[in-house]
């Protein structure tokens, strides 16, 4: 890993950067296959199933057989672990629920906001060797709270045409029905255009690799929205003299695992942490089953000494990360200096993991430096909100002479009669 000693600010561009994925060269062969599902539906689903997933026959909606074996195959420990992370997401997303408050701006003239739930939503849920129940307990959940009428789950079978039981018995613990064995950008462009088994939808949330950011790119391009602009995970991590190595490294490795596009990020406020965090990597990497992937992320990271605090957050928000951990005994205070990044972890127990399974927030996050703009999912991602007002006669006596003058100096004539008209009707 590479390591900048109090690099000056001129370099930050260059440490910020991200492993570069150019998804226009992916464009062709993702539009070819979002085009295909679009005009052939199912039949162009099942034929990209036993192209990338080795599915043959079978039906494509998961049926109650299937998840009743997928019940039984979960060990119970794992069972009662998934119930305990569903209540304190639960528990999280709920307090998100808001009411909506009228405002009179002026005597007769009032205005509010209702939250209302989108109809349709569909969730990826990543398969392959890394299952991600997880993340359908983290968008399944604020889902059902909102409210949404329709929920559909896509998710993709392994080379034997079953689906992860994990992932089918967190779908059934939460009231899930509409699974599909879908994955890949054939299962985006199934959900933004519907086919003959998988309904459409009108937002699509989830993670994926660069094939299906992709297709989530082109489908957001006519009418579908996505939860937000996807990339690698990420990790960026503030460490003091006050951190543990061991577990600062550990919080590296978690993020490293996911996958060689993966990048973390070190800033330690001196030379002798970050020699002794790179020491603990080094420890702790060999003892990994996905050592080969976590090591290829090293290569795209980088350990970054500042010594100065209002530097070191000043890199931080400009990095801007998915996931921003405080290793410090300051860390409640030093929270207060965040203005970019998707979910931060306090103190020295606050491992990262934590946030990405059982402690309550999202952990479906943006990345790629977008956490400047964008927000992590939660319980506002899957509704709208709808303003109303109501005009009564006083109400019109007291501001339509102040829409005339304004309507009239736009010179939009029609606007100003709308309001005109009901005047003299007074």
């Amino acid at each position: 890993m590479l390591i900048r000693n109090n690099p000056n600010r001129e370099e930050w561009t260059e440490i910020t950067k991200r492993p570069v994925i150019d998804s226009r060269t992916l464009e062709p062969d993702v539009m070819k296959i979002v085009e295909e599902v679009r005009v052939n539906g199912d039949v162009a689903l099942k034929m990209y199933a036993e192209q990338f997933d080795c599915l043959v026959g079978g039906d494509l909606l998961i049926t109650k057989e299937e998840i009743q074996e997928a019940i039984n195959l979960t060990p119970e420990s794992l069972k009662e672990a998934i119930k305990q992370a569903k209540l304190n997401i639960n528990k999280f997303h709920e307090a998100q629920v808001q009411e909506s408050v009228l405002v009179e701006t002026m005597p007769d003239v009032v205005c509010w906001r209702k939250s209302v739930a989108i109809e349709k939503v569909g969730l990826y849920i990543p398969g392959g060797t890394a299952p991600l129940f997880s993340t359908l307990l983290m968008l399944g959940i604020p889902a059902i709270l909102a409210g949404c009428s329709k929920i559909v789950v896509c998710t993709p079978a392994g080379r034997d045409g079953k689906v992860n039981p994990a992932i089918l018995y967190t779908a059934q613990l939460l009231g899930l029905t509409n699974i599909y064995r879908v994955g890949g950008a054939q299962a985006i462009a199934a959900m933004a255009y519907g086919t003959e088994t998988v309904p459409a939808v009108y937002k699509i949330f989830g993670p994926g690799n660069q094939y299906v950011t992709c297709a989530k790119q082109l489908v957001s391009r006519q009418a579908t929205a996505i939860d937000m602009p996807a990339g690698p995970s990420e990790v960026a991590v503030y460490a003091d003299e006050t951190c543990n190595p061991a577990f600062v490294a550990s919080d590296l490795l978690s993020q490293a695992e996911h996958g060689k596009d993966s990048q973390v990020l070190l800033v330690a406020t001196s030379e002798s942490i970050a020699e002794a965090v790179e020491r603990e990597v080094d420890l702790q990497l060999e003892l990994l089953p996905r050592k080969e992937l976590a090591g290829q992320a090293l290569e795209n990271s980088q350990f970054v000494i500042l010594e100065d605090v209002d530097a070191a957050f000043g890199l931080l928000n400009q990095y801007a990360p998915e996931h921003l951990i405080i290793a410090s005994d300051d860390a409640k205070i030093l929270a207060g200096r965040v203005i970019n990044a998707g979910s931060v972890f306090l103190g020295h127990y606050s491992s990262e993991s934590i946030g990405d399974y059982a402690g309550g927030t999202n952990h479906t996050l943006p990345t790629n430096g977008y956490a400047k703009a964008y927000s992590g999912v939660s319980l506002d991602s899957f509704v709208k909100k709808i303003t109303f007002q109501q005009v009564g006669q006083t109400g019109l006596r007291n501001i339509g002479n102040i829409v005339e003058l304004m309507a009239e100096a736009e010179g939009l004539q029609a606007h100003k009669n709308a309001v005109s008209i009901r005047l003299k009707s007074l």
